[in-house]
């Protein structure tokens, strides 16, 4: 019998502006310190394999990763965050906190802008679940938690509050997942 398959959810550092600031921001400096931390933490079970959300916070989190195991990370679109229905910033903050006080069943959760939610959490939990290999994903708050409250049973939209650059790891036994550990929470508000 196989050993299960070790996944590594990393949330992106803490990024120079949020919801209502840039549309894509990139890593403050405590940002890049807490990417090296993680890296450092996971230094011992590398080199393995780096998937990056395409946005450029999570990009910066792999780049630790990456300089340490000699290698590249590998963007993968469906572990970006969650797609919202404007580029609105003031309109995609208040959108978002809706959506983070609810559940996936409510009808703010269901769509946004043309956005199908429904199959983009979908494409969140393929995305994980087809690594055959161990592996880092560095993604965002909502995609990480659509993945644990998705292996706790929980319809709520935030199943737990995972802080900047905590490390969330999930087993995949031959495509099952099973959540080991929730990474280190903090609060965290809508920016």
């Amino acid at each position: 019998m196989s050993k299960p398959i070790r996944l590594y959810l990393i949330r992106h550092g803490q990024a120079t502006g949020g919801w209502d600031q840039d549309m894509d921001p990139g890593l403050s400096e405590l940002g890049w310190e807490q990417a090296s931390e993680a890296a450092d933490k996971l230094e011992q079970v590398g080199p393995l394999p780096i998937i990056s959300s395409p946005m450029r916070r999570t990009q910066e989190t792999a780049k630790p990763f990456a300089a340490q195991w000699k290698g590249a990370a590998r963007i993968e679109p469906r572990i970006s965050e969650i797609p919202s229905p404007s580029e609105d910033l003031e309109a995609r903050k208040a959108w978002l906190a809706g959506v983070m006080a609810g559940s996936w069943s409510d009808p703010a959760a269901q769509s946004a802008g043309g956005h199908d939610l429904k199959a983009w959490r979908q494409g969140v939990i393929d995305a994980v679940r087809e690594a055959t290999e161990d592996t880092v994903f560095t993604s965002h708050f909502i995609a990480i938690n659509v993945v644990a409250g998705h292996l706790l049973g929980d319809d709520r939209v935030v199943a737990f509050r995972p802080d900047n650059c905590s490390i969330t790891i999930v087993e995949n036994d031959g495509g099952t997942l099973r959540l080991v550990e929730l990474g280190h929470e903090a609060v965290t508000e809508v920016r």
